[in-house]
């Protein structure tokens, strides 16, 4: 390499750095540097450029308008907003913003980690003082990295185990919708499980397990099948399920999407709801209860979650087991579930169906 060259640093050159190597104190070189004074001309000032320049100091503005904290806006980061659940939420969090003199402003991401970054700077760059971000994805190092940089952030819906977060309790909701199918008589109780990366999601499957094995159930691998949130998946996971040879009397699907798509399969195999398959879906958002079978759902309480996501960020935890809020869910019982029905009526149709569209 030429020794003109800069050497690569690990890390990001900060502040301290270009202090620590220009001889001077933190707060100088902040103000030499800050392009909204005017620009001196002496002696320190060209020496702290020069150090910064030869360091390759960039200087972070959205780090400095967050310092600020003067925007009163908060972005927010979701999958999409055609996801009913997104879109909830983050009306929600515009709620809780204007209570408190505050704006909330959206950007989605498709659930693309890569796109998260993108997003989260751009809303940066606009001044926001925090962040929202319900994209939280298992393995991924994107809270890391903000909390590295001081950037203020909650997750909400999703957790890490590690950032400030304000999700519902969902093994409970997982444990509610399964124990409110055993109660009525089903033991096998198909699972349509969502994605393994969302916290989310593995929480309700784990709500799924506990009910089954206090119920005295063994867990049939073959009946938990693994989709993303939307209805599509939702209907290829239903017809997964259906086509077993012992084909479950309930299926338990751990968003309403996916559940409106399991409704679309069943219809299409000729099977009704309750009849001969009971469906719980989660989340319960507005459309369910209007289907022509309403749905029983676990109802969310997105207002709860949005309103300690924003005491978090504005706020921080009061104490370290204050860093998760968890906000109950309810069980909404509706017509889409029942006791079971014949097995064998129930199975021959999905069979005849199963024939008819080769």
């Amino acid at each position: 390499m030429n020794d003109d060259e800069p050497q690569e640093r690990q890390g990001r050159v900060t502040i301290l750095d270009v202090a620590a190597a220009a001889g001077v104190s933190k707060s100088t070189v902040s103000r030499i540097l800050d392009e909204r004074l005017p620009r001196s001309e002496n002696a320190t000032a060209r020496r702290v450029r020069q150090v910064a320049e030869s360091l390759g100091y960039v200087r972070d503005v959205s780090a400095a308008s967050l310092r600020r904290g003067q925007t009163n806006t908060i972005g927010v980061i979701v999958p999409r907003l055609t996801d009913t659940v997104m879109a909830m939420l983050y009306e929600a969090l515009a709620r809780a913003c204007a209570r408190t003199g505050q704006f909330a402003i959206v950007a989605t991401t498709d659930d693309e980690p890569r796109a998260d970054r993108k997003a989260a700077q751009t809303l940066l760059q606009r001044g926001v003082d925090g962040l929202v971000l319900s994209t939280a994805r298992q393995g991924d190092d994107f809270a890391q990295e903000l909390a590295e940089r001081g950037v203020p952030y909650v997750l909400a819906l999703r957790s890490d185990g590690r950032s400030l977060a304000s999700v519902g309790d969902d093994r409970l909701g997982g444990y509610l919708a399964t124990r409110h199918l055993i109660d009525l008589g089903h033991r096998r109780i198909g699972l349509i499980a969502g994605p393994s990366y969302a916290s989310s999601s593995r929480g309700r499957v784990e709500g799924y397990r506990q009910a089954l094995m206090e119920a005295h159930i063994v867990e049939d691998p073959a009946l938990v099948v693994e989709s993303t949130f939307d209805i599509d998946s939702g209907a290829d996971a239903a017809e997964r399920l259906m086509r077993l040879p012992q084909p479950p009397t309930a299926l338990f699907a751990v968003n309403d999407n996916t559940a409106i798509g399991a409704l679309s399969t069943l219809a299409r195999l000729g099977l009704s709801v309750p009849g001969d398959v009971s469906l719980v879906g989660y989340n319960d958002i507005p459309i369910v209860s209007r289907l022509p079978t309403p749905l029983t759902s676990v109802r969310v309480p997105f207002d709860q979650i949005a309103a300690d996501a924003l005491d978090l960020l504005t706020r921080g935890a009061a104490t370290r087991a204050d860093h998760l809020r968890i906000a109950a869910p309810t069980l909404i019982p509706r017509q889409s579930t029942a006791v079971p029905g014949p097995t064998l009526g129930r199975a021959e149709k999905a069979r005849h169906r199963g024939r008819e569209s080769r």
